[in-house]
């Protein structure tokens, strides 16, 4: 185990790269800025060893007949817009507004709008793809604030920079585990709106089809949407265009049925924008270990 110095001194220099490009790009215009730091990254999802592997191995669970020059050009396309996507959530307050780029759509949407004025909650439910985080600015501008599930990270430069753009978005968040669980469930019984990011790995999930391969998948979601009674809509944010636009879909909500039913649906549902847009997806998340 590492001591505190040497921890402080290793997080410094894995969040320096990213200063740096932050820094270097502090004057330009937001596009050039968010463009540019996607550049870096996909730049580094190219040269770098080991991000190159794990996307690569990622990749190929996948595609295993996809030509390994693909391979390296899809890790590319994917890091420059995960570049893009973190300087838009650190940018959050700028990127709200920015609404002429979002182009919502949707039964989704509808039924969130009917759920606010009825009183009830709601959950929607995402993934790591495209810009996540245009769901929850469309619902904002729309007088739908909507919190977030978040995962803590290890490293505090990295934590403190995304926390506080995530925040910016709309609140509350709650961290995992079981203190921000027990607070997820008074929100949602007050009637407030909370985004799950649903393709993680969880450890004590359902091991369910994503993709095509078994995946290890939380059923929380789906649980508390039939405890309550109170929809589950599946949101994504697909970039398009060469100008930053992004199409915001709000799917029909997932029928209540059981949980793990609603939970493969959500699973159906981002298998397909993945298939659709591979290159807008995280591929780093090791989604099939364990499972």
């Amino acid at each position: 185990m590492l001591s505190r110095p040497f921890k402080s001194l290793r997080d410094h220099l894995r969040y320096l790269p990213l200063w740096s490009a932050l820094t270097a790009s502090r004057w330009r215009v937001f596009d050039v800025r968010a463009h540019a730091l996607g550049r870096a990254i996909g730049a580094i999802l190219r040269w770098f060893p080991p991000a190159r592997r794990r996307a690569d191995r990622e990749i190929r669970h996948v595609f295993p007949d996809m030509a390994r020059k693909d391979r390296s050009i899809l890790a590319r396309n994917m890091g420059r817009n995960m570049g893009q996507t973190l300087f838009e959530i650190y940018h959050s307050t700028e990127f709200q507004t920015r609404q002429d780029k979002f182009i919502p759509s949707g039964p989704g949407l509808d039924a969130l709008i009917a759920a606010r004025a009825a009183g009830k909650g709601a959950i929607i439910v995402s993934g790591h793809f495209g810009q996540w985080e245009a769901v929850r600015a469309v619902l904002k501008a729309r007088g739908m604030e909507t919190g977030a599930v978040y995962r803590p990270q290890t490293n505090r430069h990295y934590q403190r920079r995304l926390l506080a753009g995530i925040k910016a978005n709309g609140q509350p968040i709650l961290e995992t585990g079981f203190i921000g669980t027990k607070a997820l469930v008074r929100h949602l019984r007050s009637g407030g709106f909370i985004a799950i990011l649903l393709d993680e790995k969880y450890a004590e999930g359902e091991r369910m089809p994503f993709l095509g391969r078994p995946a290890l998948t939380s059923l929380a979601a789906a649980n508390l949407a039939m405890k309550f009674n109170i929809p589950m809509v599946p949101a994504y944010g697909t970039r398009f265009g060469d100008h930053g636009e992004i199409a915001v879909d709000f799917e029909a909500p997932i029928e209540h049925t059981d949980e793990v039913t609603m939970t493969q649906a959500f699973n159906d549902s981002l298998s397909a924008r993945v298939h659709g847009n591979p290159e807008q997806w995280y591929w780093m998340l090791r989604r099939w270990k364990g499972a």
